[in-house]
């Protein structure tokens, strides 16, 4: 389950991160009484779960009333990458001196919690060349590593100390919450030293919801999405055309963001989860056998705990039955990947070296 930003920054400030003054309202007239609130000058954000908020126009700055009553109902209706928004944020704008990235996610191949941070913020992670890279188990950070990590990305005294106490809270909520990513970009150093985070994404293990009442008051699900959960799998309804399939939620939305910066309109996102089977990954093709306008699948596998064998033979069974009859953009890696590839050869599935490949053929492929 992906969190919106404001439902993340629920969470991070329960557990102590620094956020600046926010209030979230669903309609323009909540939204002035929450104007009132808080105060000129705001930024208005749009909420939904996809990237790319700014470059569509996403997010407003707002110094005023007649600002307020032009921008906040352009916001609310904008849609971006499918998605239209399911809430409006609006927050206190932010004297920035600089823009850091950090993130814990679930790294199922390796069964740990790695670290990613970087001295450049507000970008996607993948095109940041300098990260600093750091596995820590399934534990906490310690004092320790929190400190060496704020030191290699080049902060220094009190920011430095914020810095860590920051990733050792971030890493406190990802474990606790049995998360399966925890980002914040940008987490930024204010002119006064103050470090804050002025974004969150925060994505939770399906498999695991079931152990926190409290992060039940976020589900919203529809009639697919509620039948995929009791499969055993995560899937999220989008309006594009292509359909987004992997393992892990990281690996699923970075290529459903890859996808659509090259121009492609994804369809759904589609983990199919660290516990996949052939039958639950044949179920989550007869779900997107349901879905309106899909043209084709785009799968982005790496074979940890799922052997992509296992997803292979579900393509080949929903070819047999005649479940699928669209094209499919395959990168497979990991464990027998080599023997999952040779037995889709022949098949509607083509296989690509890359994701790159992959996307930009079914981009390609879709257009046709």
């Amino acid at each position: 389950m992906q969190l919106l930003e404001f439902q993340t920054k629920e969470l991070f400030r329960e557990y102590g991160i620094n956020l600046l003054d926010s209030i979230a309202s669903t309609n323009i007239e909540q939204g002035r009484k929450d104007a009132k609130k808080l105060g000129y000058p705001f930024v208005i954000k749009i909420q939904v779960p996809v990237g790319g908020r700014g470059k569509a126009g996403g997010i407003q700055m707002c110094h005023n009333d007649d600002e307020f009553e032009l921008k906040y109902p352009q916001v609310m209706d904008l849609t971006i990458k499918g998605e239209k928004a399911r809430a409006i944020l609006l927050e206190k704008m932010a004297d920035i001196k600089k823009e850091l990235y950090l993130s814990l996610f679930l790294n199922r191949s390796k069964r740990c919690y790695t670290i990613i941070a970087s001295a450049e913020g507000g970008v996607e992670i993948e095109s940041v060349k300098n990260q600093i890279i750091k596995e820590v188990g399934l534990g906490e950070v310690s004092d320790e590593l929190a400190n060496e990590v704020a030191k290699e990305i080049g902060l220094e005294g009190n920011t430095a100390e914020q810095f860590a106490d920051i990733l050792k809270k971030l890493s406190k909520i990802t474990i606790e919450k049995e998360a399966e990513l925890a980002e914040i970009n940008p987490l930024a150093i204010m002119n006064d030293g103050t470090v804050i985070a002025l974004d969150g994404k925060f994505v939770t293990d399906d498999n695991s919801n079931f152990r926190h009442d409290e992060l039940q008051k976020y589900q919203e699900k529809t009639e697919i999405e509620e039948r995929a959960e009791k499969s055993g799998f995560s899937l999220v309804e989008l309006d594009g055309n292509i359909a987004v399939v992997g393992n892990g939620a990281g690996l699923v939305m970075s290529t459903l963001d890859m996808l659509s910066d090259n121009g492609g309109k994804p369809a759904c996102f589609l983990d199919v989860g660290g516990g996949a089977t052939t039958e639950s990954v044949y179920e989550a093709l007869t779900l997107i056998n349901k879905l309106n306008g899909v043209k084709g699948i785009l799968v982005n596998l790496y074979g940890g705990i799922v052997k992509t064998t296992v997803v292979a033979k579900a393509f080949l069974l929903a070819y047999e039955n005649n479940l699928i009859d669209i094209p499919v953009f395959c990168r497979l890696k990991g464990t027998e990947s080599e023997k999952a590839k040779e037995m889709l050869q022949g098949s509607k599935t083509k296989i690509y070296g890359t994701v790159e490949d992959a996307i930009n053929a079914a981009v390609m492929g879709i257009k046709k």
